[in-house]
């Protein structure tokens, strides 16, 4: 049929100079194979149609496909849609299994779709009109050139009868969104942050990153949400200015911009938060389970941390201990289970590094005063031996550690210092406004270009490959950099065939636990109220997780309390008995 209809027109293609044309569903002209749409339509001659013949794709035909300023509708969701693309590309990229795309992420997303009623869905009745319900009116959304192909997630087929393809609605929707997305790009922008969408989880770019770990948590890769929210931070990830890669017809302004326009760091816990609420919304079954040989069991986790934080390879053993006694390395502890509010909300690596802490207060107790002590031993210990391996010494760590950390810490923070915020391509909230705007953005440019040849400033290196090590460190180093190899026997002793810790004291960060519902937090936690060895350590996890402080050490008492559970009872029972005494209370445990 299409070849009857361009029969007659013969022009080359502006592109790729083939004479090769088809028609869209609105009657333009475009190049089957370049995919270049032109400005010509073809005239209609027979306006002759059968009267009880069912219209398939009636939403195409009732659509502006381009507006007065060359951009074509589009929605927020096609807007995340597309977002989402660019990210699971880049983990593609950073050699994650291409089944998450296709398999996970693409059914996450078209059940997020079908249970926010924006697609996959039949219009309620009786509902008031909604814009957002209108991203599925299109049954065969690939097929169209001139309406973006996104995720290629969505390639709905005719036989799919839950879509919405209702004339009247589809005609009332056009209306609604001329009148209310005045300040919008998109159509359906201003109604898009004027409804109230608590029920159905609204989506924001945050919520995107929390997309891309749930599925990842899926098929288990050995990315931790640290890390994931690390390589969009270093820039490996789209996140950030994201927008600018999206087709040069779908137009931003306005409204859009709160909407796509992200000017801030993505944070932790509420990329954490999002993801459970959005597998509870999503009524998402069992994941797969964290098993010992997975890269997110606190075991494997541990060695990752242990190695990065240059500590000794011993302490792994110990790590492992803790673990298996306080139960945190069962499988129905680990595993995600959505909507099942009797389980913990597991922070993998967050988890890791607390247990990590807790080793290091059994065996140095971290006091400011038992640590350097033993590292005094192991010094002196190390001069008188010459053969042999060399004991643990903890001040020597201390100070090669803390050397790098504060080179990485200063350049870390001059980078943030030097982000431009603006992104390369302008932004403008009003058609009003676009020819000031870009007229200010070029003379920005240029004077840019003259003050960097005058200056003789060198330009940008390329970003360096992504790493999971932040801190690395070799023990071919003949300075005595790497402490992997060192040994623990200097602050062990053996009792009962078993390797004990010398320190018969441990100090626990609180003797009772917050309601984290209430307090946001399982404990509170000031500096100057710890000693510095424990925030030196603190902050050493902080950096290398880019997380708060505070959220390990809410973890480090999660696991003490586990730990010393029989004793601590055994103690608030005494103290309660010391209280009513009228005698001042105690505050030593013993751990071993």
């Amino acid at each position: 049929m299409d070849e009857e209809d361009t029969r007659d027109f013969n022009e080359r293609c502006a592109q790729c100079s083939e004479v090769n044309w088809g028609l869209t569903d609105g009657g333009r002209f475009y190049c089957r194979s370049c995919h270049n749409v032109t400005e010509r339509t073809r005239e209609v001659v027979n306006t002759d149609f059968i009267t009880n013949s069912r219209v398939q794709t009636i939403s195409k035909g009732l659509k502006k496909q381009e507006k007065n300023d060359g951009g074509c509708e589009w929605y927020i969701c096609e807007g995340f849609q597309l977002v989402l693309k660019k990210q699971v590309e880049a983990l593609e990229a950073l050699g994650v299994c291409p089944q998450m795309k296709d398999e996970i992420l693409c059914n996450f997303w078209r059940c997020y779709l079908q249970k926010s009623k924006q697609a996959y869905c039949k219009r309620p009745a009786g509902e008031t009109v909604k814009a957002l319900s209108v991203c599925g009116s299109s049954t065969d959304v690939d097929s169209d050139p001139e309406r973006p192909s996104l995720l290629h997630l969505l390639s709905l087929s005719e036989s799919e009868g839950d879509l919405q393809t209702d004339c009247s609605f589809t005609s009332s929707v056009s209306k609604v969104s001329e009148s209310t997305s005045v300040y919008s790009g998109s159509v359906d922008g201003s109604l898009y942050l004027m409804k109230n969408q608590k029920e159905n989880l609204r989506m924001t770019m945050p919520m995107t990153l929390s997309f891309c770990y749930l599925a990842l948590l899926w098929v288990r890769e050995p990315i931790t949400l640290s890390e994931l929210l690390r390589f969009v931070i270093e820039g490996h990830i789209p996140y950030m200015n994201v927008f600018q890669h999206f087709p040069e017809k779908m137009k931003l302004c306005g409204l859009d911009l709160k909407i796509f326009c992200v000017e801030s760091w993505p944070v932790y816990e509420e990329v954490f938060n999002k993801m459970h609420e959005l597998a509870a919304f999503l009524d998402l079954p069992r994941f797969p389970d964290i098993t010992e040989s997975c890269f997110l069991h606190p075991d494997m986790l541990c060695m990752k941390y242990l190695m990065e934080a240059n500590l000794p390879d011993e302490l792994h053993n110990w790590t492992c201990r803790v673990v298996k006694k306080i139960g945190i390395g069962e499988v129905d502890f680990l595993t995600l289970m959505p909507g099942n509010k009797s389980t913990r909300k597991v922070k993998y690596d967050v988890l890791a590094a607390a247990v990590i802490i807790v080793v290091l207060k059994l065996l140095f107790l971290l006091d400011d005063h038992y640590e350097w002590l033993l590292s005094e031993f192991a010094e002196e210990r190390n001069r008188n031996n010459t053969e042999g391996g060399r004991y643990f010494e903890f001040k020597k760590w201390y100070e090669v550690v803390k050397r790098s950390l504060d080179v990485k810490q200063k350049k870390l923070d001059e980078e943030k210092a030097k982000y431009l915020w603006r992104c390369e391509k302008p932004l403008f909230y009003s058609v009003k406004n676009k020819s000031k705007v870009l007229k200010r953005r070029q003379m920005v440019v240029n004077l840019q270009n003259q003050f960097g040849k005058l200056s003789g400033s060198v330009q940008r290196a390329e970003k360096p490959n992504p790493s999971s090590f932040q801190l690395s460190w070799s023990e071919e180093n003949t300075d005595g950099s790497c402490f992997h190899g060192h040994s623990l026997k200097g602050i062990l002793q053996e009792k009962c065939g078993l390797l004990r810790a010398m320190n018969p004291d441990y100090w626990l960060c609180t003797v009772k636990l917050c309601n984290e519902k209430l307090c946001g937090h399982l404990a509170h936690y000031k500096e100057v109220e710890f000693p510095q060895s424990y925030h030196f350590v603190l902050g050493l996890f902080s950096f290398l997780l880019r997380i708060q402080p505070s959220y390990i050490h809410d973890e480090v008492c999660m696991i003490e309390h586990r730990l010393f559970n029989k004793k601590l009872c055994k103690k608030l029972k005494y103290n309660t008995v010391l209280r009513k005494l009228k005698r001042p209370k105690t505050s030593s445990i013993k751990p071993m």
